[in-house]
C-alpha cells in the first residue's frame, strides 16, 4: 500500500479544524515527562540497508511451506486457493476499513451478507454478524448476550474444560468485574457431567463441538438441559468439521461461535483471524456488531443495508454493553470467497479428507508399541496420543526431521502429562504421516 504523507499546508488546516495551534498541543492529555521521552535508537539508514534488514529478520522465520505441521489446537494449516488473495488484494476491499457510510459501501455490505448467510447455513442458525476480532472475543460476547437474555438475574455460568483454554481465559479476562460465577472448566468432564452444574442460576453453558482434543460429543442431552433449566446453549465449534457433523442448530444450540480461520485464512503467525457469532433470531437484537440485511431501494433495486448494530460503544456510548464497534472485515471477505470457491460439495470433500487422514495416523499410532490413541469418544481431525516420552523431547525429534510436531497436553491439563494432541489436515500427505510416525517410533526409548 502506498504510504501519501501530508503536506504542511494539509497539517496546518487539520489543526485550524480542530483548534490547535501546533501539533505538541495534540498531547496535552499526556503527562509531560512522558511526551517526547528520550529514545536510544540506532543511527538512520538507508531505505535499501532497512529493507536488506528486514529480510534478514523474515528470513529467521519458520514458514508453513518448509515443515510438514501436524498441530492445530484451534489454527490450523489448511490449503487456502489463489483466488482468495487475488480477490482480498481489489482495491476497493484492500483499502477499506469499517463501512461507516454502509448506504453507498454497497460492495463491502453484499460481501459481509453473503458471509452471514453462508455462516448461518453452516451452523444452522438464523442470524450471524459481520464477525467479531477471533474466535475467543465471539465467546466473550455471547457471555454478555447470555447475561443480557436473563436480565442480569442469573450470574452463573458454565464453560466446558472441552473449550480452548485461551478461549475461557479470554472470557474470564473480559468479564472479570461483572461478578459473574464461571464453573464447570476446573476439570474435564463429559457433555452429560456438565449437565449437572446447570441450575436456575445458570444463564449459559457452552461446549466444543468437536472438543479441544479433537473429540465430537453428543450434546442433544446437554441442550435438553439448559432448556429445561432456562439457560442457553453455546456451541464453540470447528467450522471445518460443520462441513461434515450436524449442525449445531439441529443439536438445540441457541448461539454459535468459533474461530473462521479455516476457512481460507492462513496461519500468519496467529492472526489476523476473524471470529464468527451466529444465534436464533430472537436474539438477534441483543448481539454485538453489525448486521447487514437485503432489501429495496425506492428505484425498486436490490440493495444491502447496515440493518442492526444494537450494543456498540460508537452509537450508544456509556449505554453500550460492548465494546465492540467494527468487524474482521477483510478476513470475513477471505472467508466469504473460500466458502463461496468450495460450495458445499468442496468443503465437505475437504473435511472428509482431513477426517480419513488422522484416522489413518491414528491408526498407525495404535500400531506403535508405547503410544496409546484416546478413542474413548469420535474424533474429526484431531486426537490425542499418550506418549512413552516428554511431549518436548519428541517435538524436537520431529523438529530435526522438518516436522512441526503436536501440542503439550500436559501444560494445560495437568492430568494429560505426556500426551500429544496432533492435528491433520488436507495439505498432509501420506509419506509425511508416515514420516512423522517413522521418527516416533525411532525416539520412543531414546
Amino acid at each position: 500500500m502506498s504510504y501519501i504523507p501530508h503536506t504542511d499546508a494539509e497539517r496546518e488546516q487539520m489543526l485550524a479544524a480542530i483548534g490547535a495551534k501546533t501539533i505538541e498541543e495534540l498531547f496535552d492529555a499526556v503527562p509531560e515527562q512522558y511526551r517526547f521521552p528520550a529514545m536510544n535508537l540506532p543511527k538512520a539508514l538507508s531505505e535499501m540497508d532497512i529493507v536488506a534488514e528486514m529480510q534478514a529478520l523474515s528470513e529467521a522465520n519458520d514458514h508453513a511451506g518448509d515443515f510438514a505441521i501436524f498441530r492445530g489446537a484451534g489454527a490450523y494449516h489448511h490449503f487456502v486457493p489463489s483466488v482468495v488473495n487475488h480477490m482480498l488484494l481489489r482495491g476497493e476491499f484492500y483499502t477499506a476499513y469499517t463501512p461507516y457510510q454502509p448506504e453507498v459501501s454497497q460492495g463491502t455490505l453484499q460481501a459481509i451478507y453473503e458471509y452471514q448467510s453462508m455462516l448461518c447455513q453452516l451452523t444452522g442458525m438464523d442470524a450471524a454478524n459481520a464477525s467479531h476480532y477471533d474466535g475467543a472475543t465471539s465467546l466473550a460476547e455471547a457471555v454478555t448476550v447470555a447475561q443480557e437474555v436473563a436480565r442480569h438475574k442469573r450470574r452463573k455460568i458454565v464453560l466446558s474444560a472441552g473449550i480452548h483454554p485461551q478461549y475461557r481465559e479470554v472470557v474470564r479476562t473480559y468479564h472479570q468485574w461483572a461478578n459473574l460465577d464461571i464453573v464447570g472448566d476446573e476439570a474435564v468432564r463429559s457433555a452429560a457431567d456438565l449437565g449437572a452444574l446447570i441450575d436456575d442460576q445458570t444463564s449459559m453453558v457452552a461446549v466444543a463441538y468437536p472438543n479441544y482434543f479433537g473429540q465430537v460429543e453428543d450434546i442433544v442431552a446437554l441442550a435438553a438441559t439448559a432448556h429445561e433449566k432456562g439457560a442457553l446453549l453455546v456451541v464453540v465449534a470447528n467450522p471445518m468439521a460443520l462441513a461434515l457433523l450436524k449442525s449445531p442448530g439441529e443439536l438445540g444450540a441457541d448461539i454459535v461461535v468459533g474461530e473462521g480461520q479455516p476457512l481460507g485464512i492462513p496461519l500468519s503467525y496467529g492472526g489476523p483471524y476473524v471470529g464468527f457469532f451466529a444465534c436464533r433470531e430472537e436474539y438477534v437484537r441483543r448481539i454485538a456488531g453489525r448486521i447487514v440485511g437485503e432489501t429495496i431501494d425506492k428505484e425498486g433495486r436490490r440493495a444491502f443495508v447496515m440493518t442492526l448494530r444494537p450494543r456498540e460503544q460508537d452509537i450508544r456510548r456509556e449505554k453500550a454493553t460492548s465494546n465492540i464497534c467494527t468487524n474482521q472485515g477483510l478476513m470475513a471477505l477471505a472467508a466469504t470467497v473460500y466458502l463461496s470457491l468450495m460450495g458445499k460439495t468442496g468443503l465437505r470433500h475437504a473435511a472428509e479428507l482431513c477426517y480419513h487422514k488422522a484416522h489413518y495416523l491414528a491408526d498407525q499410532l495404535d500400531d506403535l508399541i508405547g503410544y496409546r490413541v484416546d478413542r474413548s469418544l469420535p474424533f474429526f481431525n484431531e486426537i490425542v496420543v499418550k506418549c512413552p516420552r516428554s511431549v518436548d523431547h519428541l517435538n524436537a525429534a520431529l523438529s530435526k526431521r522438518g516436522i512441526i510436531g503436536g501440542i503439550d497436553l500436559g501444560k494445560d491439563y495437568p492430568h494429560l502429562q505426556d500426551h500429544m494432541l496432533l492435528c491433520v489436515t488436507e495439505l498432509n500427505r501420506k509419506r509425511e504421516i508416515d514420516t512423522l510416525v517413522e521418527v516416533l517410533k525411532e525416539v520412543r526409548y531414546e
